[in-house]
């Protein structure tokens, strides 16, 4: 117990929080050992881009981790959480070339090394700043295990599985159809895409058949890219066309001769049946122009504009050729019409330009062979989405999975390990730098330019930041990590890219559980965005309300899986939830008798009555409710329940029972009071420390010095000898009547000071025992003038009543009110009723007011018709029973 037990009179995170997250770490509690003797437990945080500042969807994301580590490093794990973070290659570069932009510094012009000098700079400044970030949260992370992807360590894992990869024939280089961004001139994966439905044109295009007045109509969306077609296919069973295949057409405003092929890819049923074939522009197109052995024709540079294979349209960009395109087409009546037609666009989700598929020679990595055990992994149950239905989102993805393009076209992030010998072509891939070719002996070498997505990197993250390729310790003790805490919209970039990885290099899934969460949106249910300016900054809640209040609103708003809801509203409710906490905790230390209680202490079964022993079961069962909700990952109902014992059981109940025993002159009725409310409030403070860090703990330093921290204090687990199911019926009992009397009193506006005769008849021997025990309970909080026990025959004429499980209860009329001025104050409010109904009806009984007004205000006036018959409806039956 802290000497100074009178903690400060006023609940202001800002005085500790700090303070303590310094003391954790000064301490080493988020540091675990590797120690056989004990179970670890481990999460790899999903680790933020160092982009810019956390949001709130951030917050959620740690605070549901923390939640699970600080919950089980209290069980006695040993509970790591590896915090890192990701050095986001394409998202960085985009941001630093802007920041650079401003100044007039251009990337191009500085060259690659003073570029990259720039980036870490910028690393080096956000990896700090969210550090700082997370602390302010509360992140029990083990700090000094953090990584960062572009680490040596991490660098040289990545390395090792693209040489690995690369010699089992899952890696190679090839000519294929890639999403391509023209503004950040670099391959994307299917992943990188964003895809929206809009509004385009369908152009409809005659393609003339050699020699003949014939022709072939074609669709398309894209007619810039016509001028790289080298075939038209039709399906080999459409009659309109037989006659036409294997015959050659003249491709319109080039004259270049192209065949008419058949392939059943061509669905004879859609537009007209005959599709345009450009296998160096369209990812079906280049299947079937693999199949038939046709040539691949780019017709567009990097950047998005017409190259010389364009002819005329050399250098116009794609959009402005499209539009040249189609006006020299109509011209030369080649038109046949323009439809209007929505598709789908793909986007880089990075800069939101239009992507363009196109022909190039990327790296890609084979993903039939990893994805195969990565399905049945998950099928099998060795991982498991929480909630269940997001393995369809992964199997989804999984077994409709392309060949992932690994190469981008930047230079941030991993540079691939593949080096050129100059003079004989030689391709070196190796983990290490060679210094000379390994065919030719030449020094001459020139590593590849190109930079692998950063997902390759995160792949590796929870195998990785643990040591591997070495065998260390932590590698060998806490992998495979226990759970996963990420967001829906990143199944398929990571979570399928981890669990891959890690089956083929460990030979083990890389985590047990996935849990998944929605992502935080605003009151309104809008995403929160720069462009709606809807967002809201953790740091300026943390600094308003302190940390535990965005903790708890974030935790109790959340259900696996789901969105949620982001108000103000709720976190000024988890605010004063903290308050209520700390002024309770407060009051008990101010009437904590030191000495008395340590002269009762060994003897404070024997000393307890019923309030005491029902709060202690009380506890008993919710310690157990929260640790199987926390096993199920309800975090969300967890936090509920502990709130409602604390506010309501503790707080509202308890302490108020007791109070008569803390100012009474019964010494050993008050040690038992004092003992059952510390030991109550320290349990309660264990359950809420996982959710509310930073006031559990300075709370408890004041309390008790059982451990030096709530951090590694034992979590509070399931007692059968603190089942007291007799004490907690009896409680019931007397709780459910106080509540029913107090409800009297509410509608009939009753003030505290007047107060009324109780009678109970008793529906059972135990209610009745309970109730004589518990008389002292209504007198303080039923504001009882006396409890008496009554038969059938003497209940009085002029009498309330309510019944409940335990009793039928009966207060004198006059105890209550003064009747003749409560029929005065009735008749009044009669009268003014009526008048407001006569109103509202005489409102909307006018034909003018129904017609004219807004349909607003005329719904407005009926709401309001129907709550004023209502209240003159109750009024009317008081004045009734009254007379």
């Amino acid at each position: 117990m802290d000497e100074n037990k009178n903690i400060a009179k006023n609940y202001d995170p800002k005085e500790f929080e700090e303070r303590l997250y310094n003391e954790w770490l000064q301490n080493g509690y988020f540091t675990p050992k590797v120690d056989k003797t004990k179970k670890p437990f481990t999460i790899v945080m999903p680790p933020p881009n160092i982009t810019g500042q956390l949001h709130m969807g951030h917050a959620l994301d740690n605070t549901l981790q923390d939640v699970l580590i600080r919950w089980k490093r209290m069980q006695g794990y040993e509970a790591l959480w590896l915090p890192g973070e990701d050095h986001a290659s394409i998202a960085t570069e985009v941001k630093v070339e802007g920041e650079l932009a401003k100044k007039g510094i251009y990337k191009k012009e500085i060259g690659r090394e003073e570029f990259l000098k720039h980036v870490w700079d910028w690393t080096h400044t956000y990896r700090e700043r969210i550090k700082k970030q997370l602390q302010k949260l509360g992140a029990s992370c083990d700090w000094t295990r953090e990584r960062f992807t572009m680490d040596e360590g991490l660098n040289r894992a990545v390395r090792e599985v693209f040489v690995r990869l690369y010699k089992k024939g899952l890696i190679y280089r090839g000519n294929r159809i890639i999403n391509w961004c023209p503004r950040c001139m670099t391959a994307l994966s299917d992943a990188e895409i964003e895809y929206q439905e809009k509004q385009g044109n369908l152009w409809h295009i005659k393609y003339p058949v050699k020699d003949s007045n014939e022709y072939i109509v074609i669709a398309t969306t894209r007619p810039e890219t016509m001028l790289g077609d080298v075939a038209v296919a039709v399906n080999p069973n459409d009659e309109r066309y037989k006659h036409l295949i294997g015959k050659t057409l003249i491709l319109p405003l080039v004259n270049r001769e192209i065949p008419v092929i058949a392939d059943e890819y061509v669905e004879m049923e859609f537009g007209t049946g005959a599709v345009k074939i450009t296998p160096a522009h369209d990812p079906n197109d280049f299947e079937v122009g693999q199949r038939h052995n046709l040539e691949q024709i780019v017709v567009m540079n990097d950047n998005g504009t017409m190259n010389e294979l364009a002819g005329k349209y050399a250098g116009l960009d794609r959009y402005e050729a499209r539009k040249q395109i189609v006006n020299d087409l109509q011209e030369l009546g080649l038109l046949v019409k323009i439809e209007e037609h929505n598709h789908n666009v793909g986007a880089h989700d990075r800069c939101g330009t239009t992507v363009e598929p196109l022909l190039s020679k990327q790296w890609f990595v084979k993903m039939k062979p990893l994805a195969e055990p990565a399905i049945e992994a998950v099928k099998n149950g060795e991982v498991e989405f929480v909630p269940e239905r997001f393995a369809k989102v992964y199997f989804n993805w999984m077994e409709n999975i392309q060949d992932w393009c690994i190469s981008r076209q930047l230079w941030w992030g991993h540079r691939i390990p593949v080096w050129y010998c100059e003079d004989c072509g030689e391709i070196i891939v190796e983990s290490e730098d060679p210094s000379v070719c390994t065919k030719c002996n030449s020094n001459n070498l020139k590593q590849d330019e190109d930079v692998l997505d950063t997902w390759f990197s995160s792949a590796l993250w929870p195998f990785s930041t643990l040591g591997w390729p070495d065998k260390t310790e932590d590698l060998e003790y806490f992998f495979p990590t226990d759970v996963l805490v990420t967001g829906y919209d990143i199944i398929f970039f990571w979570v399928a890219r981890m669990i891959f990885s890690a089956i083929n290099e460990m030979g083990s899934v890389p985590f047990k559980h996935v849990l998944v969460h929605g992502i935080v949106r605003d009151s309104q249910g809008r995403k929160m965005s720069k462009s709606l300016g809807n967002g809201i900054d953790p740091l300026e809640i943390i600094d308003k309300y302190g940390a535990d209040a965005l903790r708890f609103t974030l935790v109790t708003g959340n259900s696996p899986g789901n969105d949620m809801r982001f108000y103000m509203e709720r976190v000024e409710a988890s605010r004063n939830f903290a308050n209520k906490i700390w002024n309770a905790s407060r009051f008990m230390l101010m009437n904590y008798d030191e000495e008395l209680v340590n002269r009762y202490k060994s003897e404070a079964n024997n000393i307890r009555n019923t309030a005491d022993r029902w709060i202690l079961s009380r506890i008993n069962e919710v310690a157990k409710e929260v640790t199987e909700n926390l096993n199920k990952f309800e975090l969300g109902i967890a936090a509920q329940k502990i709130y409602d014992f604390i506010w309501s059981e503790l707080c509202d109940w308890y302490i108020e029972l007791v109070k008569p025993r803390l100012y009474g002159d019964d010494e050993k009725s008050k040690a038992a009071a004092q003992i059952t409310l510390i030991e109550v409030l320290k349990d309660s403070l264990k359950l809420l420390h996982p959710f509310m860090p930073f006031i559990t703990e300075e709370i408890y330093k004041h309390i008790t010095d059982e451990t030096p921290s709530i951090t590694i204090a034992k979590w509070p687990e399931y007692r059968e000898d603190r089942n007291y199911q007799e004490d907690m019926k009896s409680m019931e009992y007397v709780i459910d009547a106080i509540r029913a009397v107090r409800n009297i009193r509410a509608e009939m506006n009753v003030p505290n000071s007047r107060r009324a005769k109780i009678m109970l008849i008793p529906s059972n021997e135990a209610a009745k025992r309970a109730f004589q025990d518990g008389a002292v309970y209504f007198e303080k909080l039923a504001f009882a003038s006396e409890v008496v026990f009554i038969d059938e025959n003497d209940i009085p004429k002029d009498a309330v009543s309510q019944v409940t499980e335990g009793a039928q209860i009966y207060m004198p009329l006059e105890d209550l009110i003064d009747k003749q001025k409560e029929i005065e104050r009735l008749t009044k409010e009669k009268e003014k009723l009526e008048k407001e109904v006569e109103r509202a009806e005489g409102k909307l009984n006018n034909p003018n007011f129904v017609a004219k007004a807004p349909q607003k205000l005329v719904d407005e006036e009926r709401e309001k018709l129907a709550k004023y018959k209502e209240m003159l409806d109750k009024v009317i039956e008081r004045l009734n029973a009254l007379k």
